[in-house]
Protein backbone atom coordinates (compact mmCIF):
# COMPACT_ATOMS: atom_id res chain seq x y z
CA UNK A 1 0.00 0.00 0.00
CA UNK A 2 1.79 3.41 -0.57
CA UNK A 3 2.16 6.12 1.71
CA UNK A 4 -0.41 8.01 0.55
CA UNK A 5 -2.93 5.85 0.66
CA UNK A 6 -2.12 4.57 4.29
CA UNK A 7 -2.17 8.60 4.90
CA UNK A 8 -6.34 8.42 4.08
CA UNK A 9 -7.02 5.01 4.90
CA UNK A 10 -4.75 4.02 7.25
CA UNK A 11 -6.26 2.83 10.69
CA UNK A 12 -5.62 6.26 13.28
CA UNK A 13 -3.23 5.52 16.11
CA UNK A 14 -0.96 2.85 13.86
CA UNK A 15 1.54 4.78 12.82
CA UNK A 16 3.47 7.90 14.61
CA UNK A 17 1.66 10.62 14.13
CA UNK A 18 2.85 14.00 12.26
CA UNK A 19 2.24 17.38 13.66
CA UNK A 20 -1.30 17.88 13.25
CA UNK A 21 -0.59 21.82 11.86
CA UNK A 22 2.10 20.82 9.70
CA UNK A 23 0.05 18.48 8.47
CA UNK A 24 -3.18 20.32 7.74
CA UNK A 25 -1.01 22.78 5.36
CA UNK A 26 0.82 20.41 4.05
CA UNK A 27 -1.00 19.99 0.65
CA UNK A 28 0.90 22.23 -1.81
CA UNK A 29 3.86 19.58 -3.22
CA UNK A 30 5.56 20.09 -6.55
CA UNK A 31 4.07 17.26 -8.39
CA UNK A 32 0.50 16.11 -7.55
CA UNK A 33 -0.59 12.38 -6.48
CA UNK A 34 -2.13 10.02 -8.52
CA UNK A 35 -5.91 9.43 -7.64
CA UNK A 36 -5.69 5.51 -6.25
CA UNK A 37 -9.47 5.40 -5.99
CA UNK A 38 -12.57 4.32 -8.01
CA UNK A 39 -15.32 5.65 -5.79
CA UNK A 40 -15.64 8.33 -3.16
CA UNK A 41 -19.01 7.97 -0.62
CA UNK A 42 -19.40 8.76 2.87
CA UNK A 43 -20.89 6.26 5.80
CA UNK A 44 -23.03 7.34 8.69
CA UNK A 45 -21.25 6.49 12.06
CA UNK A 46 -21.71 7.79 15.57
CA UNK A 47 -19.13 10.05 15.11
CA UNK A 48 -21.05 11.37 11.93
CA UNK A 49 -19.97 11.17 8.45
CA UNK A 50 -16.97 9.69 7.41
CA UNK A 51 -15.55 10.03 4.08
CA UNK A 52 -15.00 6.69 2.45
CA UNK A 53 -12.87 5.49 -0.75
CA UNK A 54 -13.87 2.56 -2.51
CA UNK A 55 -15.63 1.93 0.78
CA UNK A 56 -12.67 2.36 3.20
CA UNK A 57 -12.95 5.14 5.77
CA UNK A 58 -10.86 7.66 5.25
CA UNK A 59 -8.63 9.97 7.31
CA UNK A 60 -7.26 13.10 7.57
CA UNK A 61 -3.21 14.13 6.66
CA UNK A 62 -2.78 13.82 10.64
CA UNK A 63 -4.77 10.20 10.22
CA UNK A 64 -7.18 11.04 12.18
CA UNK A 65 -10.79 9.78 10.96
CA UNK A 66 -12.09 12.25 8.23
CA UNK A 67 -15.50 12.72 9.91
CA UNK A 68 -18.37 15.47 9.10
CA UNK A 69 -20.96 16.24 11.20
CA UNK A 70 -23.53 16.87 8.80
CA UNK A 71 -24.90 15.02 5.52
CA UNK A 72 -24.51 18.01 3.83
CA UNK A 73 -21.15 18.34 4.17
CA UNK A 74 -20.20 15.26 3.73
CA UNK A 75 -21.99 15.13 0.51
CA UNK A 76 -19.84 18.41 -0.82
CA UNK A 77 -16.93 17.03 0.40
CA UNK A 78 -17.26 13.25 -1.32
CA UNK A 79 -18.37 15.23 -4.27
CA UNK A 80 -14.93 17.27 -4.36
CA UNK A 81 -13.06 13.88 -4.11
CA UNK A 82 -15.19 12.06 -7.00
CA UNK A 83 -14.59 15.39 -9.18
CA UNK A 84 -10.79 14.50 -9.12
CA UNK A 85 -9.76 13.10 -12.27
CA UNK A 86 -6.37 11.43 -12.79
CA UNK A 87 -4.68 13.07 -9.94
CA UNK A 88 -5.81 14.30 -6.23
CA UNK A 89 -5.31 18.64 -7.15
CA UNK A 90 -6.00 20.51 -3.25
CA UNK A 91 -6.72 23.48 -5.14
CA UNK A 92 -9.88 22.09 -6.68
CA UNK A 93 -10.88 20.30 -3.18
CA UNK A 94 -11.24 23.73 -0.76
CA UNK A 95 -14.18 22.47 1.34
CA UNK A 96 -11.51 19.02 1.80
CA UNK A 97 -8.81 21.68 3.13
CA UNK A 98 -11.05 23.29 5.39
CA UNK A 99 -12.41 19.80 7.07
CA UNK A 100 -8.67 18.75 7.52
CA UNK A 101 -8.14 21.59 9.10
CA UNK A 102 -11.13 21.79 11.43
CA UNK A 103 -10.11 18.69 12.70
CA UNK A 104 -6.50 18.36 12.52
CA UNK A 105 -5.70 22.03 13.37
CA UNK A 106 -8.21 23.74 15.25
CA UNK A 107 -10.39 21.32 16.72
CA UNK A 108 -7.04 20.38 19.17
CA UNK A 109 -6.08 23.78 19.35
CA UNK A 110 -9.68 25.65 20.05
CA UNK A 111 -8.86 27.84 22.88
CA UNK A 112 -5.52 29.48 20.51
CA UNK A 113 -7.90 29.98 17.44
CA UNK A 114 -10.28 31.67 19.73
CA UNK A 115 -7.26 34.14 21.51
CA UNK A 116 -6.20 34.70 17.34
CA UNK A 117 -9.29 35.70 16.37
CA UNK A 118 -10.14 37.52 19.31
CA UNK A 119 -7.22 40.02 18.32
CA UNK A 120 -9.31 41.42 15.53
CA UNK A 121 -11.72 42.73 17.67
CA UNK A 122 -9.37 45.71 18.38
CA UNK A 123 -8.02 45.86 14.45
CA UNK A 124 -11.21 45.57 12.36
CA UNK A 125 -11.20 46.60 9.47
CA UNK A 126 -14.65 48.85 9.33
CA UNK A 127 -12.89 50.60 11.67
CA UNK A 128 -11.02 52.33 9.88
CA UNK A 129 -11.86 54.68 7.17
CA UNK A 130 -10.63 57.03 4.24
CA UNK A 131 -10.21 60.93 4.72
CA UNK A 132 -10.90 61.44 1.04
CA UNK A 133 -11.66 60.91 -1.39
CA UNK A 134 -15.51 61.61 -1.39
CA UNK A 135 -16.32 59.06 -3.33
CA UNK A 136 -14.07 56.38 -1.37
CA UNK A 137 -15.63 57.54 2.10
CA UNK A 138 -19.19 57.32 0.86
CA UNK A 139 -18.64 53.49 -0.44
CA UNK A 140 -16.71 52.90 2.50
CA UNK A 141 -19.73 54.11 4.78
CA UNK A 142 -21.94 52.70 2.53
CA UNK A 143 -20.59 49.13 2.82
CA UNK A 144 -19.34 49.37 6.69
CA UNK A 145 -21.98 51.47 8.21
CA UNK A 146 -24.88 48.89 8.24
CA UNK A 147 -22.41 45.97 9.51
CA UNK A 148 -21.17 48.26 12.68
CA UNK A 149 -25.15 49.55 13.79
CA UNK A 150 -25.85 45.64 13.74
CA UNK A 151 -23.25 45.04 15.59
CA UNK A 152 -24.37 47.08 18.50
CA UNK A 153 -27.46 45.95 18.00
CA UNK A 154 -26.68 41.88 18.36
CA UNK A 155 -23.66 42.31 20.93
CA UNK A 156 -23.52 46.19 21.90
CA UNK A 157 -20.25 46.79 20.60
CA UNK A 158 -19.34 50.40 19.99
CA UNK A 159 -16.56 50.81 17.65
CA UNK A 160 -14.49 53.78 17.62
CA UNK A 161 -13.63 55.16 13.97
CA UNK A 162 -10.26 56.15 13.03
CA UNK A 163 -9.07 58.04 9.79
CA UNK A 164 -6.36 56.62 7.53
CA UNK A 165 -4.06 53.61 8.83
CA UNK A 166 -3.61 55.21 12.92
CA UNK A 167 -4.32 52.89 15.34
CA UNK A 168 -7.40 53.68 17.73
CA UNK A 169 -8.27 51.09 20.54
CA UNK A 170 -11.87 49.92 21.07
CA UNK A 171 -13.02 50.17 24.00
CA UNK A 172 -12.82 47.15 26.46
CA UNK A 173 -16.30 46.50 26.32
CA UNK A 174 -16.51 46.18 22.83
CA UNK A 175 -13.74 44.27 22.73
CA UNK A 176 -14.86 41.75 25.47
CA UNK A 177 -17.92 41.20 23.35
CA UNK A 178 -16.18 40.64 20.40
CA UNK A 179 -14.66 38.45 22.34
CA UNK A 180 -17.50 36.53 23.69
CA UNK A 181 -19.37 36.05 20.28
CA UNK A 182 -16.20 34.06 19.20
CA UNK A 183 -16.07 32.26 22.23
CA UNK A 184 -19.49 30.68 21.91
CA UNK A 185 -18.73 29.17 18.72
CA UNK A 186 -18.01 25.86 19.63
CA UNK A 187 -17.88 24.08 16.16
CA UNK A 188 -14.12 23.54 15.39
CA UNK A 189 -15.26 23.52 11.58
CA UNK A 190 -17.43 26.95 12.25
CA UNK A 191 -14.39 28.25 14.05
CA UNK A 192 -12.60 26.95 11.11
CA UNK A 193 -14.81 29.12 8.48
CA UNK A 194 -15.10 32.33 11.07
CA UNK A 195 -11.42 32.12 11.23
CA UNK A 196 -10.72 31.79 7.20
CA UNK A 197 -13.49 34.69 6.83
CA UNK A 198 -11.67 36.88 9.46
CA UNK A 199 -8.17 36.37 7.99
CA UNK A 200 -8.76 36.98 4.19
CA UNK A 201 -11.17 40.08 5.00
CA UNK A 202 -9.06 41.58 7.73
CA UNK A 203 -12.86 41.98 9.53
CA UNK A 204 -14.25 39.80 12.62
CA UNK A 205 -17.38 41.79 12.19
CA UNK A 206 -17.98 40.87 8.55
CA UNK A 207 -17.44 37.67 9.52
CA UNK A 208 -19.67 37.06 12.31
CA UNK A 209 -22.17 38.90 10.32
CA UNK A 210 -21.69 35.85 7.65
CA UNK A 211 -21.40 33.44 10.37
CA UNK A 212 -25.00 34.59 11.78
CA UNK A 213 -26.70 35.24 8.33
CA UNK A 214 -26.52 39.32 8.54
CA UNK A 215 -24.72 38.79 4.87
CA UNK A 216 -24.34 36.96 2.63
CA UNK A 217 -21.21 35.73 1.40
CA UNK A 218 -21.05 37.72 -1.93
CA UNK A 219 -22.26 41.00 0.60
CA UNK A 220 -19.20 39.96 2.83
CA UNK A 221 -16.72 40.21 0.20
CA UNK A 222 -18.16 43.47 -1.96
CA UNK A 223 -18.11 45.15 2.01
CA UNK A 224 -14.49 43.48 2.83
CA UNK A 225 -12.96 44.75 -0.86
CA UNK A 226 -14.75 48.30 -1.22
CA UNK A 227 -11.10 49.74 -1.54
CA UNK A 228 -10.10 47.37 -4.46
CA UNK A 229 -13.47 48.11 -6.04
CA UNK A 230 -12.63 51.97 -5.98
CA UNK A 231 -9.03 51.96 -7.05
CA UNK A 232 -9.85 49.47 -9.75
CA UNK A 233 -12.34 51.53 -11.43
CA UNK A 234 -10.05 54.94 -10.73
CA UNK A 235 -6.69 52.82 -12.22
CA UNK A 236 -8.38 50.19 -14.17
CA UNK A 237 -7.62 46.18 -13.11
CA UNK A 238 -4.59 44.59 -13.00
CA UNK A 239 -4.91 40.92 -14.13
CA UNK A 240 -2.39 39.27 -11.32
CA UNK A 241 -4.29 41.39 -8.71
CA UNK A 242 -7.89 40.36 -10.15
CA UNK A 243 -6.34 36.27 -10.39
CA UNK A 244 -5.05 36.32 -6.60
CA UNK A 245 -8.47 37.74 -5.11
CA UNK A 246 -10.06 35.15 -7.44
CA UNK A 247 -7.78 32.43 -5.52
CA UNK A 248 -9.00 33.91 -2.58
CA UNK A 249 -12.57 33.97 -3.22
CA UNK A 250 -12.91 30.53 -3.75
CA UNK A 251 -11.20 30.12 0.15
CA UNK A 252 -13.54 32.60 1.09
CA UNK A 253 -16.84 30.84 -0.69
CA UNK A 254 -15.79 26.91 0.68
CA UNK A 255 -15.72 28.83 4.17
CA UNK A 256 -18.88 30.47 4.25
CA UNK A 257 -20.30 27.33 2.82
CA UNK A 258 -18.33 25.36 5.50
CA UNK A 259 -20.28 26.91 8.20
CA UNK A 260 -23.91 26.96 6.40
CA UNK A 261 -23.15 22.90 5.83
CA UNK A 262 -22.83 22.73 9.60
Amino acid sequence: MSDLTNDWLGEPGGAERPDPVQAARGHAKPALPRRFYKEAGFAEGADGFRLTLDGRPANTPARNPLSLPTRALAEKIAAEWAAQETVIDPARMPLTRLANTSIDGVAPRHAAVVEDLCAYAGTDLVAYRAGDPERLVSAQAAAWDPILDWAREIFGARVILSEGVMHVAQPPDTVRVLSEAVAAVESPFRLAGLHTLTTLTGSLLIALAVLRGRLTPAEAWDAAHVDETYQAAVWGRDADAEARLAIRRVEFEAAAELIASV
